[in-house]
């Protein structure tokens, strides 16, 4: 065994019996007041750790289960032999953090380790506010595409428009197989200035911008009216700010153009979800009353069932929801909560079926565990979970991305847009029972 072996063999039984007796007590101790995660740093604190294990392993505590020996050894020796022989160096600090994450992802498809950089990251797109350049961009030719352009934003001022390629930052190439790499270096401190090359169809050389980053609001709320009386809500993510902006887009639509708005589309395709406290309070927007969503977990923190209260922002407007195969979790849960208390009827394809909760808890360093603690049931009591919900109408065909809402063009988006055409005739025909179902949203 080399000289750093027992060092190493000590510090993974640190971990493993901080595993252990987390397991049953994590969510609460999340919730104690002045709770701070501690963590043994020294090879004396993890030494006494690895003796506790020892002891642990010999009387089980009712409360938590002692690790298996026979696991713990198995796990620690692999952890040596990698150390000792794997064909490059190994960094201890990182062997264990990829033990970590390979624990939590193991349990499903939606829990993971996340490092302080995947945290902030996570932060930004559930708060809806950072300090950039306020573009959407995808991986690109030599570089990376701008495919959406924030309202108002520094790149908007600076003059990068949609459709314009990115291939240098800083006088330093971008990697488009990197696109996490190329966000990061156009994110930064407020005030702060970045130099971009950017390739754009028509010019014959790259153009070159100085763009000074700015605190940008990440909308995910997008409202437009399509006939005198029947408005389209487009929610592209639910954060912390969607339900107020959606309020503000349907009070916005009242008074500029509509007395009472007759018939509301509102267009969940393409949604991954999100925040679930953001898809509660849109659901509660345009419910009087009725269960919005419950879910069972083995803590009381994961159990909960959520009541609407009396209030509907549209004034008994009828609605129509637009889903697909990319609307997913916070997406399915406003879906069928409007759904399943005759408020709404779903036009699309079947949901994607992701049933479950998760929640984010700090841990120390900056880093955090997103863990699946609820599954969630829909206000008829069903899971959803790999299975979706099947919409009242199913649109059939070759499915077409859903349309800018500015094209720029004479068109209208209901002209542009198959599927919001589809909903928009819902509406004026009366076809079917428009915002009211005498069923529960279809799992079949």
């Amino acid at each position: 065994m080399s000289p750093r072996a027992p060092l190493l063999l000590a510090l993974l039984l640190g971990l493993l019996i901080g595993v252990s007796l987390s397991l049953a007590s994590r969510v609460v101790a999340q919730r104690t007041p002045g709770y701070v995660p501690v963590a043994a740093s020294s090879m004396v604190a993890s030494n006494m750790v690895a003796s506790n294990l020892l002891a642990s392993t010999a009387v089980a505590s009712p409360a938590s289960p002692a690790l298996p020996w026979k696991d713990a050894r198995l796990l620690a020796e692999v952890m040596r032999r990698v150390h000792d022989n794997f064909v490059d160096t190994v960094d201890d600090h990182q062997l264990l953090q990829n033990a970590i994450r390979g624990m939590v992802e193991a349990l499903d498809d939606h829990s993971t380790f996340l490092t302080p950089e995947e945290f902030e990251d996570m932060k930004v797109s559930t708060s809806g506010t950072y300090a950039g350049i306020g573009v959407e961009v995808a991986a690109g030719k030599d570089g990376v595409s701008v495919v959406r352009r924030m309202p108002d934003s520094p790149a908007e001022r600076a003059g990068i428009r949609t459709g314009d390629v990115i291939v240098k930052i800083d006088g330093v190439a971008v990697d488009p197989a990197d696109l996490d790499a190329a966000i990061a270096r156009m994110r930064g401190p407020e005030g702060s200035r970045i130099r971009l090359a950017v390739r754009r169809d028509g010019a014959a050389q790259l153009l070159e911008f100085q763009v000074e980053r700015a605190h940008v609001q990440l909308y995910s709320v997008a409202a437009e009216m399509l006939t005198a009386d029947i408005g389209y809500l487009r929610i592209t993510s639910f954060t912390d700010t969607t339900a107020n902006e959606l309020e503000q887009a349907v009070a916005r639509l009242t008074r500029t153009h509509a007395a009472r708005l007759d018939g509301l589309i509102i267009d969940l395709r393409n949604d991954p979800g999100g925040v679930l406290d953001a898809a509660v309070q849109v659901a509660d927007d345009f419910l009087d009353h009725g269960t919005i969503v419950s879910a069972e977990g083995r803590t009381a923190d994961a159990r909960f069932r959520v009541e609407a209260k009396p209030g509907d922002i549209s004034n008994g407007a009828r609605l129509v929801l637009l889903v697909n195969g990319g609307s997913a979790s916070a997406s399915e849960i406003l879906a069928a909560a409007l759904h399943d208390n005759h408020r709404a009827t779903l036009i699309g394809r079947r949901t994607y079926g992701k049933g479950s909760v998760q929640t984010i808890m700090p841990l120390p360093d900056g880093q955090a565990l997103k863990l699946t603690t609820s599954r969630y049931f829909t206000p008829a009591g069903i899971s959803i979970n790999g299975i979706g919900i099947e919409p009242d109408t199913v649109l059939g065909g070759v499915e077409a991305p859903p349309a800018d809402m500015d094209s720029g063009g004479s068109a209208t988006l209901a002209q542009r847009d198959p599927q919001v055409s589809a909903a928009l005739q819902a509406l004026t025909l009366h076809t079917g029972a428009v915002a009211g179902r005498d069923s529960a949203a279809r799992v079949r």
